[in-house]
C-alpha cells in the first residue's frame, strides 16, 4: 500500500480525491490518499505551492513530488527540497493553452476590436488585414506549451519562430536560441507571445530594448509569467506606439491590484490568469502515471532541473 500525501490549499481536495483515487484503481495500484499522513511514511507528495508542506526534510522515505501546477518557480529554490521534483504535463492544459493563445492571436491579426468595439454607424471598407503567411509570430519559450501553440499557429499559416535558452529543433517553426538569437526572434516581429518560464535569465526579458526590436505596432500576448515583462518599459512602449496592444493573462502581482494602470489602459486586456488551467480527471491520470512509472522502476517523466529552474 502506497501512502500518499496530498498537499495543496484545501479547495484543490474536494475536486481531486475522486479523479485520483480512480485513476489508482485504473492501474491498479493500491493507495492510501490523504491528506495527513505521518511524514516518514509518506511515499508521494502530491504538491501545489499554495498547500501546507513547506519544508521537506521530515519527508525520509519520500520517492519523489508530483506538482500539480506546470509552473515551478515557487518551489524550485526550496532547498529542504531533496526529492525528485516532477512538473505536470497535461494535454487538457497543452490543448487550454493552445485554444487562448491562438484566440487572442487571431483576435489581433485580424483588427477584431475595431469593429467589436467600434460599431458607431460608419462603413469603414478601406483596409484588410493581412493574410496569416504575411504575419511573423515569435514564441519566446518552445517547451511542450510553447511548441504546441506553434504547431497550432503554423496550421493556420502564421510564419513562426520559436526562442529557447538552449538549441531545439521543432518541425514547422524556425528555432533560434542564445542572446544573439533573441534578438533575431524578435526583430521585426509582429506577434510575441511569451511562454517561457520564471528564471533569473528571463525575468525582464520583454524590456524597453527588446521591445524595441519588434515591427512598430505589434503585439505581445503574455500566458507565459507576469515577471518576465518590464511593466514600465511595456506602458512606456505603448504610450509610444512601439506595441499596438497587449494581452496579459500573469502579473508580478495576482489579483491584479484594482488601481494597477494596466486595468484602465486602453491597449492593454487584463484576463485573471486563467488562460489555462489544470484539470483534475486528466491531470490525475498523468500524476498516477508517474507514480506507476516510479514503482515499475522507470525513470520518472517531466522531472524539473534545478539548475535551470524548470
Amino acid at each position: 500500500m502506497l501512502n500518499i500525501l496530498f498537499s495543496a490549499k484545501p479547495a484543490a481536495w474536494a475536486e481531486y480525491e475522486g479523479p485520483l483515487n480512480a485513476a489508482f484503481a485504473k492501474v491498479g495500484l493500491a493507495a492510501h490518499l490523504s491528506l495527513d499522513h505521518a511524514p516518514e511514511d509518506v511515499d508521494y507528495i502530491i504538491f501545489a505551492p499554495n498547500g501546507p508542506v513547506t519544508d521537506f526534510r521530515p519527508y525520509t522515505n519520500t520517492k519523489a513530488v508530483m506538482g500539480l501546477w506546470a509552473g515551478v518557480e515557487a518551489i524550485v529554490d526550496n532547498e529542504t527540497l531533496t526529492q525528485p521534483l516532477c512538473r505536470l504535463v497535461d494535454d487538457s492544459l497543452t490543448n487550454g493553452m493552445i485554444e487562448w493563445v491562438t484566440g487572442h492571436t487571431l483576435r489581433h491579426h485580424l483588427g477584431m476590436d475595431t469593429h467589436i468595439f467600434g460599431q458607431d454607424g460608419i462603413w469603414r471598407d478601406e483596409s484588410f488585414p493581412p493574410v496569416a503567411a504575411d504575419r511573423p509570430v515569435t514564441i519566446l519559450g518552445i517547451g511542450a506549451l510553447g511548441a504546441a501553440c506553434g504547431q497550432a499557429l503554423h496550421a493556420l499559416g502564421f510564419p513562426v519562430t520559436g526562442w529557447s535558452r538552449s538549441p531545439k529543433d521543432i518541425p514547422n517553426m524556425r528555432c533560434l536560441h542564445g542572446t544573439d538569437g533573441l534578438y533575431e526572434a524578435l526583430t521585426d516581429a509582429q506577434i510575441v507571445i511569451l511562454l517561457l518560464p520564471q528564471t533569473q535569465e528571463t525575468v525582464n526579458i520583454l524590456n524597453a530594448e527588446t521591445l524595441s526590436l519588434m515591427a512598430s505596432g505589434g503585439f505581445v500576448i503574455n500566458p507565459g509569467r507576469g515577471p518576465l515583462i518590464d511593466d514600465a518599459a511595456l506602458l512606456a512602449a505603448l504610450e509610444s506606439g512601439q506595441i499596438a496592444h497587449a494581452t496579459l493573462d500573469v502579473f508580478r502581482q495576482e489579483p491584479l491590484p484594482q488601481d494597477d494602470p494596466f486595468w484602465a489602459h486602453p491597449q492593454v486586456t487584463v484576463t485573471p490568469h486563467i488562460a489555462s488551467t489544470t484539470r483534475p480527471e486528466t491531470a490525475a491520470d498523468v500524476i498516477v502515471e508517474n507514480i506507476s512509472r516510479g514503482e515499475a522502476g522507470a525513470p520518472f517523466r517531466f522531472i524539473v532541473d534545478r539548475r535551470r529552474g524548470y
